[in-house]
C-alpha cells in the first residue's frame, strides 16, 4: 500500500477541444461510459493503492468538478486528515495582468506552499483526463528499484495525436534516451503519470520559477541529462484512452462495447468508483430492442437502440431509433426520432420524427440542454 504517497492530480489540458463537451466543464469531469467522469479513474487507482491524500489542481471550468468530486466521500476520502483536497487556481504573476497558469511546472510553482507541508516522500502527479486501470503500486514499487529520478508510465500503443503527447526513446539500461513531440520509429508514448520524490519536485520547480519554464514534459523533462536526472519509463501493457477531440472521444467511448475494453478497465479487484446515485432499475417496453448497447440505471427505454451508450435517465419512445450514440443523462428521444452517430451532452430533447445523422469521423454534438 501506498502510505508514503501523495497524489496530485492536473484536470485541464491545453489544446484539447472537444467542443461543446468541454466548453461548461473541465476536461477531466467530461462524462464517460454511462456513469462515470473521467476523473473517476485515476483518481480510483490513486485510492485502491492506498493513497489517502490528494490534492486535485483545478483550473478553468470547474464546477462541475466540484459538484462531482464533493467532499470525495465516495472515493473514502472524506478525512478529518488528508483527504481530498480540491486547489483553486492560482494566479501566476507576468508583466502586465494576473493570469491563469499555463502548464504543470507553473501549477506547481504556484502551489510550492502546499508542496512544502506535504507529509509523505513522494509524489505521483497524473493527468485527470487520461482513462485506464493500472497498479501505481507496482509503478512504484519499479521506481523504487530503478534508482530513477523521475519514472513515467508509457505505453507502446499510442493513445493520443503527436500534438498533444510526449515519446521518449530508451537506452540499453531501460532509461529514457531522447524525449520527443513527435514519434520516430520505435518509442514509448508518456500516459502523463510521474512518479519522484517531494524533494526532487520541489528542486525541480524551484529551477523551473528561475528560468521561467512553465510544461515538465516539454521543458524540464528534455533538460535531463543537465538536469542529471534520471528518467526510466514504466510499460503499461493495459488499455489507455485520452480525447483530445470530438472524434477520439466517440472512437474510444465506443471502445467500451468491446468485451476486452471492459474486462481490462472494470477489474472488480481494483473497482472503479464515482459519485453514487440511487436510481431505479430501467424499464424496458415490450416493443423495445436493445442490440450491442451500455444502458445505465433509471432509463425508460421504449425504441430501438443499436451499438450505443446510454446514460442515467435517457427516455426513448416507442418508435424512435438510436444507432451509434452517445446519450448523456437526462436526454430525451420522442416517438419516431431517428439518431446515427450522435453526441448528446446533458437533458438534451429531441424532438418527435426528427432525423439527425453525422458519422464515425465526425460525430454530430449537441450541447448540455439544446432542444430540437
Amino acid at each position: 500500500m501506498l502510505n508514503n504517497v501523495h497524489g496530485i492530480l492536473m484536470t485541464n489540458q491545453p489544446g484539447y477541444n472537444l467542443k461543446d463537451l468541454s466548453s461548461i466543464r473541465s476536461i477531466s469531469s467530461v462524462p464517460y461510459g454511462g456513469r462515470y467522469r473521467l476523473v473517476d479513474f485515476i483518481l480510483s487507482n490513486m485510492v485502491d493503492d492506498g493513497i489517502t491524500d490528494i490534492g486535485v489542481v483545478l483550473q478553468q471550468g470547474y464546477q462541475s468538478l466540484l459538484d462531482h468530486l464533493g467532499s470525495g466521500k465516495d472515493w473514502d476520502l472524506a478525512r478529518r486528515q488528508g483527504g481530498l483536497r480540491l486547489l483553486p487556481p492560482f494566479s501566476m504573476p507576468s508583466s502586465n495582468s494576473q493570469r491563469i497558469y499555463q502548464g504543470k511546472m507553473e501549477a506547481l510553482i504556484g502551489l510550492k506552499d502546499y508542496l512544502s507541508e506535504i507529509k509523505q516522500e513522494y509524489l505521483i502527479v497524473a493527468d485527470a483526463d487520461i482513462v485506464l486501470n493500472i497498479s501505481l503500486e507496482d509503478v512504484f514499487e519499479k521506481h523504487i528499484a530503478s534508482g530513477a529520478d523521475v519514472s513515467v508510465v508509457c505505453s507502446r500503443k499510442f493513445t493520443d495525436s503527436p500534438d498533444y503527447a510526449t515519446y521518449f526513446t530508451l537506452k540499453e539500461d531501460g532509461s529514457a534516451d531522447e524525449v520527443l513531440t513527435r514519434p520516430e520509429g520505435d518509442c514509448y508514448e508518456s500516459l502523463s503519470i510521474y512518479v519522484l520524490s517531494k524533494s526532487k519536485m520541489i528542486e525541480l520547480v524551484d529551477y523551473s520559477a528561475a528560468r521561467g519554464l512553465n510544461s515538465f514534459s516539454r521543458q524540464v523533462l528534455p533538460l535531463k541529462d543537465k538536469l542529471e536526472l534520471k528518467v526510466v519509463p514504466y510499460l503499461f501493457e493495459g488499455y489507455a484512452a485520452r480525447f483530445p477531440t470530438v472524434a477520439d472521444y466517440f472512437e474510444k467511448s465506443m471502445d467500451l462495447l468491446k468485451k476486452d475494453v471492459r474486462d481490462d478497465l472494470f477489474n472488480p479487484a481494483h473497482p472503479i468508483r464515482s459519485k453514487d446515485r440511487s436510481d431505479p432499475a430501467t424499464y424496458y417496453g415490450s416493443e423495445s430492442k436493445v442490440v450491442s448497447s451500455m444502458i445505465s440505471d433509471g432509463c425508460v427505454i421504449e425504441g430501438t437502440v443499436e451499438n450505443s451508450i446510454i446514460f442515467r435517465n435517457v427516455k426513448i419512445a416507442k418508435g424512435a431509433v438510436v444507432k451509434n450514440c452517445i446519450l448523456m443523462k437526462d436526454v430525451e428521444v420522442d416517438a419516431g426520432a431517428s439518431l446515427n452517430c450522435v453526441i448528446c451532452d446533458k437533458s438534451v430533447s429531441i424532438g418527435a420524427n426528427r432525423t439527425l445523422s453525422g458519422c464515425e469521423t465526425y460525430p454530430i454534438v449537441y450541447a448540455k440542454g439544446t432542444r430540437i
